[in-house]
């Protein structure tokens, strides 16, 4: 039986520009790099860097990391200032910045978590909205 996620791994197509940006502007750990290659960790989280032929999504799929909300004015400035691209305005629950990777992977920073994200659905629900 399944018990969770195991890792993420994404394509890069330079490992040094995706190692330096995933430490400095996501907060990973990196623990160890290889050639074509590293891994990394946030929390309990396993991510890895693999180097590849790069085709972002261009659907809405996009990785989220969770922020306290005390620390998120201040990551958004440091994003600002650093002139990371923004993808996406939020409208959702919560406060949340959508930017892009150097290889222009999708990613978010948000306030809040499964429970208050169900807690917003019951005061506004989507449309067509079941409650399984």
């Amino acid at each position: 039986m399944l018990q969770g996620l195991n890792h993420i791994t994404i394509a890069v197509s330079d490992l040094d520009s995706s190692l330096l940006f995933y430490t400095e502007f996501v907060g990973m750990k990196a623990v160890v790099r290889w050639d074509a290659g590293a891994y990394l960790t946030l929390g309990d989280s396993w991510f890895c860097l693999s180097c590849d032929q790069v085709q972002p999504a261009q659907d809405y799929s996009h990785i989220a990391f969770s922020i306290a909300a005390e620390d998120f004015g201040p990551y958004v400035q440091k994003l600002k200032d650093a002139g990371i691209m923004e993808w996406k305005q939020n409208s959702s629950e919560g406060n949340s910045v959508y930017f892009l990777d150097p290889d222009g992977h999708k990613l978010e920073v948000h306030c809040g978590n499964l429970q208050s994200r169900l807690s917003a659905l019951k005061a506004k629900p989507y449309a067509g909205l079941v409650w399984l």
